[in-house]
């Protein structure tokens, strides 16, 4: 019999997925206005880590009998939108500044999920690489701004 608290991981873990959903299509759509193609090759990595993130979470939810989102939440409009917006301005700088703005979110929602800590290891060291994977975006995107 589920928990409470059960039940509210589980959302905790198809809130992460969506996240991932929205942060691909945030990538997708950074990667289309980038000039830079150093910049443009490092995010299409990162895209594919949150690609994968969707992957290895997607069995956690499925064994608690829950629904595994398969699309973006309603984050989505924001997070794209960002960079959207950042493309009008047509500055690399301006489409990575949108980027971190979004990592920061993810970041801070994988730290949450980190420190939920009622969980089994397996999860838990799965949801420590998916972190792992937001820090480097985040430093990486951070270095790339100021070198623009």
């Amino acid at each position: 019999m589920a928990t409470v608290d059960d039940d509210h991981f589980t959302k905790i873990l198809q809130d992460l997925v969506k996240l991932d959903y929205d942060a691909i299509a945030a990538y997708e759509e950074a990667i289309e206005r980038l000039s830079d193609e150093d910049a443009r090759a490092h995010l299409r990595s990162y895209c594919e880590d949150h690609r994968r993130h969707t992957q290895n979470l997607a069995p956690f939810i499925s064994e608690r009998g829950a629904d595994v989102p398969q699309a973006a939440g309603a984050m989505k409009i924001l997070t794209e939108g960002k960079v959207k917006l950042a493309g009008v301005v047509g500055s690399d700088k301006a489409v990575l500044s949108a980027m971190l703005a979004n990592e920061e979110v993810t970041n801070k929602s994988y730290e949450k999920a980190v420190e939920h800590g009622e969980t089994s290891p397996e999860i838990l060291a799965v949801l420590r690489e998916n972190l792992a994977d937001e820090r480097r975006h985040r430093e990486w995107i951070k270095s790339a701004i100021d070198q623009h």
